[in-house]
């Protein structure tokens, strides 16, 4: 289930493909490793298979290919991913702020649309799951993996 915007490219297809989401995640979990706070979810690192498999949620979410639904199991693995972790507060603002500063890394395209797009789907997920994070929490068992779009500002084309 996608958000219908008509004659708008995707999130994905703005941000330049696989390539350069790749490369978002990439300098995202390069960060993370060297982080205090975050650190400790990924104990040895985070391997080449966990940063292709984020890569393919991003992807998908953000307008392209259903990899992670179709070879990786979709909204219920990412949620299994979550469970328990007891993800703080803390936590979840640094990753936002990490995932904005891996943006700058990456070299994504810096229109205030775009990043409001993309900070927007972080702050909506990274509240989701640490909710989803708390031992015993009730969550959502099944759900469509989201499909983010550009909300209230679309693309600035001059």
């Amino acid at each position: 289930m996608g958000v219908e915007e008509p004659g708008l490219p995707t999130l994905f297809e703005w941000a330049g493909g696989a390539e350069p989401v790749r490369a978002l995640i990439d300098a995202f979990y390069d960060r993370v490793e060297a982080d205090d706070l975050l650190a400790p979810f990924f104990p040895g690192g985070v391997d080449e298979r966990h940063r292709s498999h984020v890569a393919a949620w991003w992807a998908e979410v953000l307008g392209g290919p259903t990899a992670y639904t179709d070879e990786h199991g979709g909204y219920e693995t990412m949620l299994a991913h979550h469970r328990n972790l007891g993800i703080t507060p803390e936590q979840r603002h640094r990753f936002v702020a990490t995932m904005s500063l891996a943006a700058d890394d990456a070299a994504l395209p810096d229109d205030p649309e775009f990043r409001a797009a993309i900070i927007g789907y972080v702050e909506w997920g990274t509240r989701l799951a640490m909710g989803n994070s708390v031992r015993g929490a009730a969550v959502a068992e099944h759900a469509p993996v989201p499909r983010w779009g550009w909300g209230v500002a679309p693309p600035y084309q001059g």
